[in-house]
């Protein structure tokens, strides 16, 4: 029966042209099992399911680990973000990572996840705009050395300026409390987004906060296509998602 299961997997089964070891198949277990049956073999899917795995067929996700972008500095830009990191830190200044959730909208829409509950909770069919009642951005603030999130909800549009107002409130409510020493702030961040390294209305919108906080103000971008190794999005959020 082995060899006529592989025989079934051999027509329904792509791989990758770079690596002649990985293949998938895109049969369920319920349609292995039809093909079995036209072969004279009854079987269940459980059987199916020890076939499958007997020969290294293993139910898997797709992964997103091939980086694009390389850039020759990559490396030398993170040794510099994590010697950064601890200086600030070995002197008491606080380190922060910053970065804006995608808009969500507002309504009764449907979230990922599950809660429990006396009875069954209805959503939308579909997730128009033009059902929703408003919108919000998350923006979000991770403090590296005491673990603790702050997020603030605009309502309007994902700008410099809305970066830089929620970076004043995180500083006046959170910041200047625990660090009241502090000299120097240094924040981690991609560099797209409201935050882009290119755009001069960003570091222009922070000096004026800088100036307004009476706070040096240090900005450590990650390289291109490297925006998951910012702590806060695997700090805040990921657990961010379920809130909203």
């Amino acid at each position: 029966m082995d060899q006529d299961f592989l025989d079934i997997l051999q027509q329904h089964t792509a791989g990758n042209p770079m690596n002649s070891s990985i293949r998938w198949t895109y049969l369920k277990p319920r349609e292995i099992v039809s093909e079995l049956l036209k072969k004279g073999y009854s079987v269940s899917r459980n059987i199916v399911r020890y076939l499958l795995k007997k020969h290294e067929y293993v139910k898997r996700k797709a992964q997103k680990n091939i980086t694009m972008g390389g850039h020759p500095d990559r490396n030398a830009q993170f040794e510099n973000i994590t010697q950064l990191k601890q200086d600030y830190l070995d002197a008491g200044n606080p380190v922060i990572s910053m970065d804006t959730k995608k808009k969500e909208l507002l309504g009764t829409f449907y979230r990922n996840g599950s809660l429990y509950t006396q009875a069954a909770i209805q959503t939308n069919d579909h997730d128009f705009p033009s059902s929703a009642t408003g919108s919000v951005i998350p923006h979000g603030f991770y403090d590296l050395k005491r673990n603790t999130r702050y997020i603030t909800l605009g309502t309007s549009h994902d700008t410099s300026e809305f970066a830089c107002d929620s970076l004043f409130q995180w500083w006046v409510s959170e910041g200047i409390i625990h660090y009241p020493k502090a000299k120097s702030l240094l924040i981690l961040c991609d560099g797209g987004g409201s935050n882009s390294s290119r755009h001069y209305i960003f570091k222009e919108d922070l000096q004026k906060t800088a100036n307004a906080l009476g706070l040096e103000i240090r900005i450590a971008h990650y390289p291109p296509y490297t925006s998951k190794y910012n702590p806060i999005e695997h700090r805040f959020f990921s657990s961010c998602d379920s809130c909203l």
